[in-house]
């Protein structure tokens, strides 16, 4: 039965439990049942007969065994057996003897480990902590002011979210059934942007006021050719690894689950190539790849309960109808769905913001005229902010968890204050300039035709979630009331992507244009 005041009921119960620190996953499953009941209760049915047993077991292992979630403990494991094998200790030491006679060279080799870590493991809290046991304490030895020092963590740990390959990006692509791949092309350009605003203003800073960050002596000793087979023993092979594993994805060699794979057997290697391999270290990056695999897999079956409970009981149709009644044009639209995001990642984790509450806003996108793949990529760096914004900033807290007694979380607090400026530029930019982010995309597999025809939406991933699974039910269900005529021979293309297709980069990408449509997958 159809009942919106309900639905609102659950939301706001939802809510509630929320911040009075319940489980969010098993509140949501816990929910979604009791709630599912009710909806699906029919008098001449038995408790067990009632339908949402049914839907929460049947679709579970669908959700379960959809490919696109296959990738997400791969990258995980890969990012983990570098952390465990100890490889960003020696990457982080030949960054700062490479840059040694840059200003601010300990920030900025922070800076680009906290990147390149962020690239591989996806996880926030983990790359903080990382590098606040890794980098702070040589940075506060070497005389750095603390808010750069700080600061300089808390921001560059949550580039992950954003940085291809962003695990975050792969469950927003889920969620909302678009190519991840094009989504991660997507993530480019926005992203190294963002970084290089960080790196600009650190060297900025430091420029001004030297002081600020004092040059490193222990490291003069140092000669030019050591330093440079530090820098290649340390930095290429892992630069390597993340350069191969994006490059498979991007140009359409492997899919998404397979690039993956492939990195996790390479961090292995690298593991096992600094001798840094041990059974201990493997059981201990297998564990943390499970717990955190675990919590990503509960978030979507209680998500998927939730979901389409509420969408049954007319939750999703009554917030419809209220932001079409708010009358507002797509920029409105936009910066109130990206408020709403922004409240929402001081209490929430990214996770539990794509898989719950993003579902919400992806039916209206269509009618505001809003590309999902730009709408990704905002919530990206908008979370960014989240992470950053006194006083429920995740990063910061993460960081004061690890840093030394005299370092204050107040302190900490004013470090993040000017790279959340950095963050709040590039989200300006972004909505000025929105074409920064669909511009790799186009450039790679987007050519334009002569004749008029549509250009092609970029690679067919086979890794793909119908979004509509998450709200309670698959596009090719349709029911009595809405049941389209079905399309006949003429009407559809013979040549169209198939779910099976293999992502085809467009060949005009490597002459740098094209004036012929870009070639499709057979």
């Amino acid at each position: 039965m159809s009942d919106p005041m309900i639905a609102l009921l659950m939301l706001g119960l939802f809510i509630v439990c929320i911040f009075l620190g319940f489980p969010i996953a098993f509140t949501l499953m816990g929910m979604g049942i009791l709630f599912g009941f009710y909806a699906y209760y029919q008098p001449d049915q038995s408790f067990l007969d009632n339908n949402i047993f049914y839907l929460f077991t049947q679709n579970t292992f669908s959700i379960m065994n959809n490919d696109v979630l296959i990738s997400i403990p791969l990258f995980l494991f890969m990012g983990y057996i570098i952390e465990r094998a100890n490889i960003l200790d020696k990457l982080f030491l030949s960054l700062q003897v490479a840059l040694r006679h840059v200003p601010g060279s300990m920030a900025v080799a922070a800076l680009i480990t906290c990147t390149m870590f962020a690239t591989a493991t996806g996880i926030v809290g983990a790359v903080v902590t990382l590098m606040g046991l890794l980098a702070l304490p040589s940075m506060l030895k070497a005389g750095y002011d603390e808010k750069l020092a700080t600061g300089v963590i808390t921001a560059g740990g949550t580039l992950g979210i954003l940085i291809p390959p962003s695990i975050m990006l792969i469950v927003y692509a889920a969620t909302a059934g678009i190519s991840v791949v094009k989504l991660y092309a997507a993530a480019m350009v926005p992203g190294m942007v963002l970084a290089g605003l960080y790196l600009l203003y650190v060297l900025g800073r430091v420029i001004i006021n030297p002081s600020l960050a004092p040059k490193p002596k222990d490291l003069e000793s140092i000669g030019f050719w050591q330093g440079v087979y530090m820098l290649v023993t340390a930095f290429l092979p892992l630069a390597l690894l993340i350069l191969t594993v994006l490059g498979s994805i991007l140009f359409g060699l492997a899919t998404p689950s397979e690039a993956a794979a492939m990195g996790a057997a390479g961090g292995i290697v690298l593991a096992v190539v600094y001798r840094a391999f041990s059974w201990v270290r493997l059981r201990e990056a297998v564990f943390l790849t499970a717990k955190t695999t675990a919590m990503v897999c509960y978030l979507f079956v209680g998500s998927w309960t939730f979901s389409s409970v509420f969408s049954y009981l007319g939750g999703e149709s009554v917030i419809k109808e209220f932001m079409l009644s708010m009358d507002l044009n797509t920029w409105q639209f936009l910066i109130v769905t990206q408020l709403i995001i922004f409240v929402l990642g001081w209490p929430l984790e990214w996770s539990e913001i794509i898989i719950i509450f993003v579902p919400i806003f992806l039916p209206l996108l269509e009618h505001f005229n809003v590309d999902p793949i730009l709408f990704g990529i905002l919530i990206a760096v908008n979370l960014q902010t989240s992470f950053l914004t006194p006083p429920m900033a995740m990063s910061a807290y993460y960081l004061k968890g690890v840093a030394p007694p005299q370092v204050q979380l107040w302190t900490i607090f004013k470090g993040c204050f000017p790279f959340l400026g950095m963050v709040l530029m590039t989200l300006a930019l972004l909505y000025v300039q929105p074409r920064l982010v669909n511009w790799l995309p186009d450039l790679m597999y987007n050519s334009p035709s002569q004749s008029g025809a549509p250009a092609n939406d970029g690679p067919v991933d086979r890794e793909s979630m119908d979004p509509a699974f998450l709200m309670g039910g698959g596009a090719d269900e349709a029911s009595p009331d809405n049941a389209a005529p079905a399309a006949s021979p003429a009407d559809t293309p013979t040549d169209a992507a198939t779910p099976e297709a293999d992502a085809v980069i467009d060949p005009s990408f490597f002459s740098g244009g094209s004036d012929s449509p870009v070639k499709k997958a057979e």
